[in-house]
């Protein structure tokens, strides 16, 4: 009755109940859902990957700078022999001067960027193949003139149409057969941030880097790509392999590094900070729909305190006196709590319906958020229930 009584003052506390309870499942869903779409696509360059290159960052332009790469085909021995613990897996990484060579298969182009890779690289990237076979390690020893190609290379080559294994291509008029049809891979979100690395993974061309090297008439190798045994060890397998690289050129090179457990702190710290605003939009919500609950329960004792005396009167204890108001608190805001999951489930797959992310709630933010509703309704509905419960029967009944 109490409730019924005071519709439009419960109707304003059950919106703000609903409005911070919507913030709190959106807060979940997004952070939820941000998690999954980032960490997937950060999934396609290898979770523990680690990148190592030469520093070329002499800011004397009167300075000589000594050429070459500072990594060469002889120091992948040196990492194989025991040298770097924190390390699973590595692969040499050779790219072209020129940004583009000239990819073609008969009258038709692509403008793929080719990559020299060792037979690790798959493992180490993640990448799966569609049809066909990976690198050998005799396409390595032998320089064997195969290719792995992207889909979207497929495409444009071959039209799409055929099964690129076995086919011809043409990389700056050197012939090499394709021998795998790289899985398609999205990155379609970090490249909307900007953070996909400026490549598409679906339009490359890796070859086996000695033939590579032997088409390019050097030994230069440009990074070293490698494996840490776990996101923990990536800073130590960095350290481990730049030792390395300085014992074997005496010191005449610094070196840079990037690692992929970098990128996924980022991504984190982004991830928490969007929490951290959702949290405090959704604690102001909460707050307002409870001191408008209190002010309901308040308001409520006030008008029935003869009716609580006469109870008292009758025998009911302070137990159930305080249970009484305490219901009505909790209804109030699980009400609240069940709307706002109402409107926040609404508007996450309506978001997704039009944005095609994957924003849909959880049962564990649904099942929080209720308990969070309740808890709001028990914590606003105390005091006043509490000083109900207190009152002095003969004082209650002369009250007017």
């Amino acid at each position: 009755y109490a409730i019924r009584d005071n519709r439009l003052r419960a109707t304003l506390s059950i919106l703000g109940i609903a409005i911070g309870i919507s913030a709190v499942m959106a807060v979940g869903t997004i952070s939820k859902s941000g998690h999954y779409l980032i960490f997937n696509e950060l999934g396609t360059f290898g979770l523990k990957s680690i990148w190592i290159f030469r520093a070329n960052d002499e800011k004397d332009p009167n300075r000589s700078v000594r050429k070459g790469t500072g990594i060469e085909a002889a120091d992948l021995d040196a990492f194989r022999s025991g040298c770097c613990p924190a390390l699973s897996r590595l692969s040499p990484l050779v790219n072209p001067f020129a940004t583009r060579l000239l990819v073609r298969a008969g009258n038709r182009f692509s403008n793929a960027k080719v990559t020299g890779v060792g037979i690790e690289y798959a493992a180490i990237n993640n990448d799966n193949l569609t049809a066909g076979r990976n690198f050998k390690l005799e396409d390595i020893s032998r320089h064997r003139f195969v290719a792995l190609i992207g889909p979207t290379v497929a495409e444009d080559l071959f039209g799409g149409l055929f099964d690129p294994i076995g086919k011809e291509i043409r990389i700056d008029e050197k012939k090499y057969t394709v021998t795998g049809l790289l899985e398609r891979k999205s990155r379609d979100f970090l490249a909307s941030i900007g953070s996909s690395g400026g490549q598409d993974a679906n339009n490359r061309i890796l070859l086996p880097y000695t033939t590579f090297q032997q088409q390019l008439g050097n030994k230069d190798i440009q990074v070293i790509q490698g494996e840490a045994i776990d996101l923990e060890h990536a800073d130590a397998a960095v350290a481990q392999i730049i030792k390395v690289l300085a014992h074997q050129h005496n010191g005449r090179y610094s070196y840079k590094s990037d690692t992929m457990a970098q990128y996924i702190a980022t991504s984190n710290r982004i991830l928490q900070g969007v929490s951290l605003i959702g949290i405090v939009a959704a604690s102001i919500s909460l707050l307002v729909g409870g001191m408008g609950i209190m002010n309901i329960i308040s308001t409520s004792v006030l008008e029935r305190t003869r009716e609580i005396g006469l109870r008292k009167a009758l025998g009911a204890r302070k137990r159930h006196i305080l249970f009484q108001f305490l219901m009505e608190s909790v209804i109030i805001s699980t009400i609240g709590g069940i709307l706002g999951l109402i409107v926040g489930a609404i508007a996450s797959f309506t978001l997704a319906w039009f944005t095609g992310f994957p924003l849909t709630p959880s049962w564990h933010m649904v099942m929080i958020a209720l308990v969070v509703s309740v808890a709001v309704g028990l914590m606003s509905g105390f005091y006043p229930a509490r000083r109900a419960a207190q009152l002095r029967p003969v004082i209650a009944l002369r009250y007017e």
